[in-house]
C-alpha cells in the first residue's frame, strides 16, 4: 500500500496499554498547561523587563535545537517505556522542588529560566520515546486513530480545561499551579510504569558506534524516503509560517482589526475548539483519501484560511479563519506523526521522529522574526500573507508524492 491510497483505520483498544498511556498523556499536558498559563505571570512579577519575561519562552525551544536529535538517539537505545517514567519523575522532582522555593518566597528570574531549560531538555527524550513506543501497544491499522484521540484528548484539556483554572489556583497561592503540575507528572509516571510492554528487541550495535554516528544513520535513512523527506521540508516551511503568525497574532487582532483583548481571546478560542474538530475528523479524511492526500488538502484550506486572515478587516472572518485553520492543522499532524510511525524502522523511529520535531522547533523562532520583520515593515496583517507565502511551496511540494 502507497502512503496516497485510502486506508482503513480501526479504533484502538483501551486495553493491551493504551489505555493507561492515553490517560498518562492528558493528566501530564493538563499539568504542563497549568504551569504554561503561570509561568508568564510569576516571571513578570520577577521583572519588567519585556526581553528577560520573553526570554522564558526561549529556553522552551533552545533544548529541542540543542539536544533533539540526540534526544531521539537514547530514545532508540534505551527501553522507551523505562525512559519515560524515569523522565516523568524527575520532572515532577524538579517541579515540586519549584514549587518549595516559590512558596518561600526563593523564587526568581533566573531560576524560572532553569526551570524552562531542564524540563524542555527532558522533554526531548520523553517526546521522541513516547512516539516509538505507541506502536508496539496499538496495531498497525489502529495508529491513526489512536494519535488522533491521544492529540484531540490533550488539545481538550490543555486548550480548554487547564488555562481557566489557573486565575483560581493563583488565588490559593502563587506555588500552587506548580505544586499541581508536580503531582501529574507522577501518576503520569506510575501509569507509564505500569504498562506491560516488552523490551524492544534490537539487533547490537556495532563495536565503536557512536551517539553522533547513529544520529547520522537515522537522518541519512529519513532523507532516502521520499515520502518522509518531502513531508519533512513541507512541514519545515510550514513552521516557519506558523511562528510568523502566532508571534504576532495579538498585534493583528488588537491592531489591524482593533479587536482588543476580547477580541483574541476570541480567536485564540476558536483555535482550541477548531483543534478539537479537526482530531474528530482526520481519521475519517485519511479513510477515504489516504494520509498524503489528507495533508495536501490541509495545507490548500489553510493556504487559503491565512489569505484571508490577511486580506479581510474584520474580526468574524478571522475568527472563522483561525477555526478552520486548526481542523486542518489537527489533521495535517494525525497524519504527520502516523506516517512517521508507519514508514519508520522501529529501530530508528526515535531519531527520525526528533528530526521532525527539532525542524519543527527551529522554523517557529526563525518565522517569528520574519513575522515580527514582515509586521514593522508592511503592517500587522502581513506576516499572515508572509505565512501563506511559505505555505504555497510546502503544499506544492507535496503534489510529487501523491500518484
Amino acid at each position: 500500500m502507497t502512503a496516497t491510497e485510502a486506508v482503513q483505520t480501526r479504533t484502538p483498544a483501551w486495553r493491551g496499554g493504551f489505555g493507561r498511556l492515553w490517560t498518562a498523556a492528558i493528566v501530564s499536558r493538563f499539568g504542563d498547561s497549568l504551569r504554561i498559563a503561570a509561568m508568564p505571570l510569576l516571571a513578570a512579577s520577577f521583572t519588567d523587563d519585556p526581553l528577560v519575561i520573553a526570554s522564558v519562552t526561549a529556553c522552551g525551544y533552545l533544548p529541542w535545537l540543542l539536544f533533539g536529535l540526540l534526544g531521539g538517539a537514547v530514545a532508540d537505545r534505551v527501553d522507551q517505556r523505562r525512559a519515560m517514567w524515569a523522565v516523568d519523575l524527575l520532572r515532577g522532582a524538579l517541579m515540586a522542588a519549584f514549587a518549595v522555593a516559590v512558596w518561600l518566597d526563593l523564587g526568581s528570574i533566573a531560576l524560572l529560566l532553569a526551570l524552562a531549560f531542564a524540563l524542555t531538555t527532558l522533554q526531548t527524550l520523553f517526546d521522541n520515546a513516547a512516539t516509538a513506543l505507541l506502536p508496539s501497544l496499538v496495531p498497525a491499522d489502529a495508529l491513526s486513530s489512536a494519535n488522533a484521540r491521544l492529540m484531540t484528548a490533550q488539545q481538550i484539556v490543555g486548550g480548554l480545561l487547564a488555562a481557566p483554572l489557573v486565575p483560581v489556583l493563583l488565588v490559593a497561592g502563587a506555588a500552587v499551579p506548580y505544586a499541581a503540575d508536580a503531582a501529574t507528572y507522577v501518576v503520569a509516571a506510575l501509569l507509564v510504569a505500569s504498562l506491560r510492554v516488552a523490551a524492544p528487541d534490537r539487533a547490537p550495535r556495532p563495536p565503536g558506534s557512536t551517539l553522533r554516528a547513529e544520529i547520522g544513520e537515522g537522518l541519512r535513512t529519513l532523507w532516502a524516503d521520499r515520502v518522509q523527506r518531502g513531508l519533512c521540508i513541507a512541514t519545515t516551511l510550514c513552521n516557519i509560517g506558523m511562528g510568523a503568525l502566532i508571534a504576532t497574532l495579538v498585534v493583528h487582532v488588537t491592531g489591524w482589526l482593533d479587536a482588543g483583548n476580547g477580541g483574541y481571546a476570541a480567536v485564540i478560542t476558536a483555535f482550541g475548539a477548531g483543534s478539537v474538530l479537526g482530531g474528530l475528523l482526520s481519521r475519517r479524511l485519511s479513510d477515504r483519501f489516504g494520509r498524503i492526500r489528507s495533508v495536501f488538502a490541509a495545507g490548500i484550506v489553510q493556504t487559503g484560511c491565512l489569505v484571508a486572515m490577511g486580506s479581510v478587516r474584520a474580526l468574524w472572518a478571522t475568527i472563522a479563519a483561525m477555526a478552520v485553520f486548526a481542523v486542518m492543522s489537527m489533521v495535517w499532524n494525525v497524519n504527520q506523526t502516523t506516517l512517521i510511525q508507519e514508514r519508520s524502522p522501529a529501530a530508528m523511529l526515535g531519531r527520525i521522529s526528533s528530526a521532525f520535531r527539532t525542524l519543527a522547533i527551529a522554523g517557529a523562532p526563525l518565522g517569528a522574526l520574519l513575522g515580527g520583520a514582515a509586521a514593522a515593515a508592511w503592517g500587522p496583517n502581513a506576516p499572515a500573507l508572509l505565512a501563506a507565502g511559505l505555505f504555497i511551496p510546502a503544499v506544492a511540494s507535496l503534489t510529487s508524492l501523491i500518484n
